[in-house]
């Protein structure tokens, strides 16, 4: 694995350091507000700076005097990010001056012998530069005044930053991220502390009040020779109980983590069992077409309830999870944890499995001989075909006479039984439904007719690739 120089922003809270990092990041990775307080954990993300890559970090505020809560959590995650850090940033206030604090942050940092350059932010005038001369005393050489906001002189900054730092012949090679995996759930629910397990490390902050984790954090990580780039995410919270700006960025970030990973662990707490808010994300789950396997933590403090009386709740309160497997755990105590990762190598086998296109038109032979669709005004439906198109989540297309004659139930039912001849456990399937009039171009057509046995020999040819062959706009779709 490639080692990048690693980049440290610090400083006390609110003057500007996760502005600053998602400016160097040149994405909108940490929750910026105005309040103190807002960055708990460490962030790490990649960035490069005129051929050199690097990683930077972002750290909360230190201050040991601060009554906020997880400061002291706070104060040792930074310190982790400064003895990680090949070069440091700090960040100081120019429009509020220089504070005690600073002269404490300074002084912290001057120890460390580590390259270290000064970065006067909220300079968003040129004409008031001269401010940087009011930090003579913080005892720091290397100082440009910014401003993360305007995007001014960050390219000055990172240049005094890096100043020696030689570009390695290995860093043009890829690095292999792996599989996404996001942990997704309500808040206090265990997924920080499954992160920190995974890991043997406390990468993420954890503590027995709900909302502790604000920001989307990857880690990357390998496991017995595969790699894997786990999210751990902000708790979902009820509309109703989102009473900080700071939480909506949070839901926001979450729902962008689903979208970006390859498999969702929706984690639960088994002394509460499925709530309303499990099965809304569930649903947001199933919609972005995501892996998923179901994690049931805190199995040591259930008394009194049955595994299988569990299992049948989950099964009945969203169809999805029916077909995704479930893993009773706790990470407090270690049990089952480690079962995770063979959990997550069968579902993304699954998101990515392709099925011919004879053995699809078998399985359909085969169930319209089990249950023949009814009749409709004196008309029937008729399916011609079914192949796959896609692949992660698998996307099929089921060629009929008239799609309007496709009842719900019979829906369900074809659903069904392709569930139970394929499995595809954990992944959501969508079936398509494509009218006789959309594949031949015309009113009325013979099912052998030329026209069609080529639109059917063109769409065999897609088996081997994973883009659409048809336009999603305009077909009629069902996905159980």
């Amino acid at each position: 694995m490639i080692q990048y120089p690693k980049l440290a922003i610090v400083g006390r809270p609110n003057v500007g350091k996760s502005a600053l990092f998602n400016r160097i990041c040149k994405e909108r990775i940490a929750i910026v507000d105005e309040a103190e307080g807002i960055t708990r954990d460490r962030l790490y993300a990649k960035s490069d700076f005129f051929g050199l890559p690097f990683e930077v970090i972002d750290t909360g505020g230190i201050d040991p005097r601060s009554p906020l809560p997880f400061n002291e959590e706070v104060k040792q995650q930074a310190e982790i990010a400064i003895e990680e850090a090949d070069t440091i940033i700090m960040v100081v206030d120019a429009k509020i001056g220089i504070t005690e604090l600073d002269l404490e942050v300074s002084k912290i940092l001057l120890k460390t012998d580590k390259p270290l350059c000064l970065a006067v932010n909220k300079i968003d005038d040129p004409s008031k530069e001269y401010l940087t001369h009011l930090f003579e005393q913080l005892g720091i050489k290397n100082k440009v005044a910014v401003s993360a906001t305007q995007n001014w002189r960050i390219a000055e900054l990172l240049e005094m930053a890096f100043e020696g730092f030689t570009r390695s012949e290995n860093d043009e090679a890829e690095v292999e991220e792996g599989f996404k995996v996001a942990i997704i759930g309500r808040p206090n629910v265990g997924k920080s502390s499954l992160v920190n397990y995974l890991l043997d490390d406390n990468r993420c902050i954890v503590s027995p009040i709900p909302g502790t984790t604000r920001d989307s954090i990857d880690i990357a990580f390998d496991h017995e020779g595969s790699r894997y780039t786990f999210i751990d995410t902000a708790g979902i919270r009820r509309k109703g109980s989102e009473h900080e700006v700071v939480d909506k960025f949070a839901a926001i970030r979450t729902k962008e983590a689903i979208e970006r990973a390859d498999i969702c662990l929706l984690m639960l707490d088994s002394t509460q069992g499925m709530t309303t808010q499990e099965k809304k994300i569930a649903n947001m789950i199933e919609e972005a077409g995501k892996g998923c396997v179901i994690l049931l933590n805190k199995w040591d403090l259930v008394e009194g309830f049955r595994m299988e009386h569990c299992l049948r709740n989950i099964e009945e309160e969203v169809p999805f999870l029916a077909h995704c497997h479930k893993l009773f755990m706790s990470v407090k105590e270690g049990r089952n944890v480690n079962k995770i990762f063979g959990l997550l190598k069968e579902v993304h086998e699954n998101s990515i499995l392709r099925i011919s296109t004879h053995r699809l038109n078998t399985f359909v032979g085969r169930a319209m001989q089990l249950n023949h669709p009814p009749m409709m005004t004196g008309k029937r439906l008729r399916v011609y075909y079914m192949t796959q198109v896609a692949i992660a989540p698998p996307r099929f297309v089921l060629f009929v006479n008239h799609s309007h004659l496709m009842l719900d139930s019979y829906k369900k039912y074809l659903y069904n039984q392709f569930r139970k001849e394929y499995a595809f456990t954990g992944v959501p399937i969508i079936i398509h439904l494509k009218d006789k009039e959309k594949v031949a171009g015309k009113k009325h057509f013979h099912q052998k007719s030329l026209e069609d046995f080529e639109h059917f020999r063109h769409i065999q040819s897609q088996e081997e690739h994973s883009g659409e062959v048809f336009d999603e706009n305009s077909d009629e779709d069902f996905n159980e």
